[in-house]
């Protein structure tokens, strides 16, 4: 057994947990001329009505070759901040760092050590809670007028691990299908799970930007978490509402399949935000996974 498989070995893939939202599309045209292992791109945009950018991202990538080919590792963030006063962008910002701190610590930094005796390593799972938990106690303490979404992805092999707080997204494109992974935290999320509104009231609703959890509540904080395949030929999205919210799905799967690079269609994705209204502010990161 080498090095990934011991080190994933108690994790396993969720089986068909991801939540709706589909739309299918062919494979994106830019996978073709990806190189081996994880592509990355990312962007923020203000958007056209706020006056300043609260919202956050954080990448961290690393590919160890090794005898059994290339191994990727990568860490991905969209944290979107609330607040006012400029504590909005300062939530985001932290609970970014302190969860990828921990993160470096409990999955990067054993995975680089290459250390065979595994036993004492924290699952990934729970290293991704413990994350952002320690995440929502360093912003209640530091910015308590302030909070934050917080979704962060980690791909690692041929998986993807996700925890999740708020109405950040990530959405998966893989055999022409785009799925939302994610379930969102807001009333209007609800409404829509007990029938009391339709996805496309949801989008127009006046309590639409209300959260029922958050990073930087007091007492505990329940974390969202997911496991999927992430297989060759397929990308992740982690967004922001000020994207989704201005951009169908549809949309999203079109940008995503006939962009030419992932640069690309981030970019078409913010223009068709700003031009649908651009009503909050855009970040999105984006990984593609190529061959190995």
């Amino acid at each position: 057994m080498d090095f990934l498989q011991r080190f994933l070995s108690r994790e396993r893939p969720d089986s068909g947990a991801t939540h709706t939202s589909t739309a299918e599309r062919d494979h994106p045209a830019a996978l073709a001329s990806l190189p081996p292992g994880l592509t990355v791109a990312k962007i923020s945009d203000i958007g056209q009505i706020r006056d300043r950018n609260e919202d956050s991202y954080l990448a961290i990538d690393v590919t160890l070759q090794n005898d059994d080919g290339l191994v990727p590792l990568g860490l991905y963030i969209v944290a979107d901040g609330m607040g006012g006063h400029q504590k909005g962008e300062v939530a985001s910002s932290l609970a970014a760092q302190v969860s990828a701190h921990q993160i470096m610590q409990d999955v990067f930094l054993p995975f680089l050590s290459g250390n065979e005796q595994d036993g004492s390593r924290r699952p990934i799972n729970e290293a991704l809670i413990q994350a952002v938990q320690a995440a929502n106690l360093a912003v209640y303490q530091q910015v308590p007028e302030a909070g934050t979404t917080l979704t962060m992805a980690l791909a690692f092999g041929q998986n993807v691990y996700v925890a999740h707080v708020g109405d950040s997204r990530a959405y998966i494109l893989n055999q022409a299908t785009l799925r939302q992974i994610t379930q969102d935290h807001s009333l209007v999320a609800r409404l829509v799970e007990l029938g009391q509104a339709t996805p496309e009231e949801a989008l127009t609703h006046t309590h639409r930007n209300v959260l029922y959890r958050a990073i930087g509540q007091a007492g505990s904080l329940e974390v969202d978490t997911y496991l999927q395949p992430f297989p060759v030929g397929s990308c992740l999205l982690i967004c922001s509402d000020g994207l989704w919210g201005m951009v169908s799905d549809e949309e999203i799967a079109d940008i995503l399949t006939d962009a030419s690079t992932p640069q690309l269609a981030l970019e078409q994705l913010v223009a068709a935000a700003n031009h649908s209204g651009g009503d909050d502010n855009i970040t999105a990161v984006l990984i593609f996974m190529g061959e190995a």
